[in-house]
C-alpha cells in the first residue's frame, strides 16, 4: 500500500512537470509553437537589407538575419517543420502590425532608438548609418543650409522626417517638408524634381543612387542630420523568452565568421537582381558591434575599437 502510494506521488509529480513544461511557454514563441507558423514582416524597397527580385520575392540582408532567427526558433521549440508567412510592411505599417500581432519580427532597416524602445523592442544591432540627404548635383547643394525654402521628401513614419522636421525649426530654414509613402516614392520625386532633396539613412540613399537610370547624376551630403544610429530587427517588448531567442541567434551569427561573409554578401558583391554593387565595406564601429553585440539604442555606444 506504501509503494503504490509512493508510485501513485511520483507519477503525479511526474504529470505536473509536464504540465509545468508546457505551461512554460508564452507570447510569441506559445503561438508559433501552436500555429506552427511565424510570419516575417519586409519591406519592398529597402535595399539590400529587404526588397523585392525579379519574381516578387523578398530578400536582403535583414531578411537573410530573419531566416537565421526562424531556425532558432525551429530548433528552440523543437519542430520538424516551421512554416514561414511573409507580409509586407512600410515604414507607418511596421510597428502597428508587430504590436497587434500580424508580425513577429520585423526583417528592414529600421532604427533603433529610445522613443521606439517605449513600443516594441530590438535584437542585436546589425547595421549603423546616418541620416542624410540625396540631391541632384546640377542642384548644387552642397549643405543642410543650402535647402532653404526648398521643397525636400523623406519617407513618413521614419525617424528621418523627423530629424528634417526638427532641423527645419531649429535653423528656421523654411523648407516645404514633403512626406512620401515609401523611398522608392520619395527617389522619385528628386528624379523628377518634385523635390530637391530626399533625406534617408545614406546606406538607403546609396542603394538607390546605384540602381537609378544615371548614377553619376546625383550627390549624397556630407552634412548629417544625425550621429551614427542602429539598425535592429524589430519584435514586441515584453516578450523575454522570445527575444532571448532572437538575440541568441544574432549574436551567434554575428560573432561567427559567416556574419562579416553574410555582411560580403550583400554590401560588396552584386546583388540581385540588377547586379548592383554597393561597395560599402564594413566600418569600424560596425566590425567591433558584431565581436560584440548590443541591442543600445544609444548612438554614443557604438565606437571603433
Amino acid at each position: 500500500m506504501k509503494r503504490s502510494y509512493l508510485t501513485g506521488l511520483a507519477l503525479a509529480a511526474m504529470l505536473g512537470a509536464g504540465q509545468g513544461n508546457a505551461q512554460e511557454l508564452t507570447g510569441t514563441l506559445k503561438n508559433i509553437k501552436e500555429t506552427g507558423a511565424i510570419t516575417l514582416g519586409f519591406r519592398d524597397s529597402s535595399i539590400p537589407f529587404s526588397y523585392l527580385d525579379d519574381a516578387q520575392k523578398p530578400i536582403g540582408f535583414a531578411m537573410d538575419i530573419c531566416y537565421r532567427i526562424v531556425d532558432a526558433v525551429k530548433k528552440e521549440l523543437k519542430l520538424d517543420k516551421l512554416e514561414v508567412k511573409l507580409n509586407p510592411v512600410t515604414s507607418s505599417t511596421r510597428i502597428p502590425l508587430l504590436a497587434n500581432g500580424t508580425i513577429d519580427l520585423e526583417c528592414g532597416s529600421t532604427t533603433n532608438n529610445a522613443d521606439r524602445q517605449k513600443q516594441i523592442s530590438f535584437t542585436n544591432t546589425h547595421f549603423l548609418t546616418a541620416s542624410r540627404f540625396v540631391s541632384k548635383k546640377s542642384s548644387k547643394i552642397g549643405s543642410i543650409d543650402d535647402l532653404k525654402g526648398k521643397p525636400v521628401v523623406s519617407t513618413s513614419g521614419t525617424t528621418n522626417i523627423k530629424q528634417l522636421t526638427e532641423a527645419n525649426a531649429a535653423r528656421n530654414l523654411n523648407v516645404n517638408i514633403i512626406p512620401a509613402k515609401d523611398h522608392a516614392e520619395a527617389f522619385l520625386m528628386v528624379e523628377t524634381d518634385r523635390a530637391v532633396a530626399f533625406v534617408m539613412d545614406d546606406i538607403l540613399l546609396a542603394s538607390l543612387v546605384a540602381g537609378s537610370k544615371e548614377p553619376g547624376a546625383y550627390v549624397i551630403s556630407t552634412d548629417a542630420f544625425s550621429k551614427p544610429e542602429p539598425y535592429g530587427i524589430m519584435l514586441r517588448k515584453d516578450d523575454a523568452a522570445f527575444k532571448k531567442v532572437v538575440d541568441g541567434a544574432t549574436a551567434a551569427l554575428y560573432t561567427s565568421p559567416d556574419g562579416a561573409k553574410l555582411y560580403d554578401k550583400w554590401f560588396m558583391a552584386k546583388i540581385p537582381p540588377k547586379g548592383l554593387n554597393l561597395n560599402v565595406p564594413m566600418g569600424p564601429e560596425l566590425k567591433n558591434e558584431f565581436a560584440k553585440p548590443s541591442d543600445s539604442p544609444d548612438p554614443d555606444s557604438y565606437k571603433a575599437m
